[in-house]
């Protein structure tokens, strides 16, 4: 697929030269200085994510699904993002999935040529019976993945919702993403390595895409995570510190009430309503 308008931004030659000549201290200096440009590109973009953001609350409040599909580096941080859902908000392990070319072995080893197949991430999504209930969100750095691309075209023949993530003006995912999202950073510190200053930005919209979303379908109370699962002692500690904050118990009683409860929210619900 061509697109004579696409700046390929992503392939362009770094701003530094002669790296394997800098001290640490001028490597680390000059990556932090790039990183810094890196949230003032997301605020650049904000009402195209906020356009997104509404699309994904009101689909997932009516029983919809959010799915990412991506490779590589774009792959891989789709699929930490929505493997944090669960254990962050309490959401059903369903409700946010990452897909990556090459499947899950792609997750630590690179899968030679799986990101070549225009057909694989249709294939992929079908074993989720997908529907026009839910939103598919395109990961890709250059915009030019023709796994996400041919996955998101599909999508949009079947009238399912579609966005997509990249860092290239005009790449040919834009054309194939209802609600696209560009955010540009500039050419990489080392050229074209786009796991830098680009994956930075795309873990950090992530972020904000499902943050958003369980905020708005009632999953933080105030500015607490309410329904995390109570998967270790740390988080076993910090669920009752909530509690104790919202009851005013004493730590070991509000221990008792969040392990007998299994929620901070539960816990804090059955000791106000006297159960």
């Amino acid at each position: 697929m061509k697109n004579n308008k696409m700046k390929r931004i992503t392939e362009q030659s770094s701003k530094y030269n002669d790296l394997d000549k800098m001290s640490i201290r001028e490597l680390l200096t000059n990556m932090n200085q790039e990183d810094a440009l890196v949230p003032l590109a997301i605020a650049r973009v904000l009402p195209d994510i906020e356009r997104l953001v509404e699309v994904v609350v009101r689909r997932l409040a009516n029983g919809g699904r959010l799915f990412y599909i991506g490779a590589g580096t774009s792959g891989r941080l789709g699929v930490v993002d929505a493997s944090e859902i669960p254990p962050t908000f309490g959401a059903p392990d369903e409700m946010v999935i990452g897909l990556i070319a090459g499947g899950d072995a792609a997750i630590r080893t690179a899968q030679e040529f799986a990101e070549d197949s225009e057909a694989q991430a249709w294939k992929d999504l079908s074993e989720y019976y997908i529907d026009e209930k839910d939103v598919i969100i395109g990961i890709a750095a250059s915009g030019t993945t023709p796994y996400v691309i041919g996955g998101l075209r599909k999508c949009q023949e079947m009238g399912i919702a579609t966005g997509c993530l990249t860092n290239n003006p005009g790449a040919p995912i834009t054309e194939v993403a209802d609600f696209p999202i560009v955010v540009e950073v500039g050419p990489e510190f080392v050229t074209g390595s786009t796991r830098m200053k680009s994956g930075t930005s795309q873990k950090l919209v992530l972020n904000m895409i499902t943050t958003s979303t369980m905020i708005q379908l009632g999953r933080v109370k105030g500015n607490k995570m309410v329904d995390m699962q109570l998967s270790n002692n740390k988080l076993v500690d910090r669920g009752t510190k909530m509690v104790m904050h919202e009851t005013q118990l004493d730590y070991e009683s509000a221990k008792k009430w969040l392990l007998k409860e299994g929620s901070v929210r539960k816990a804090v619900d059955a000791i106000l309503n006297g159960h």
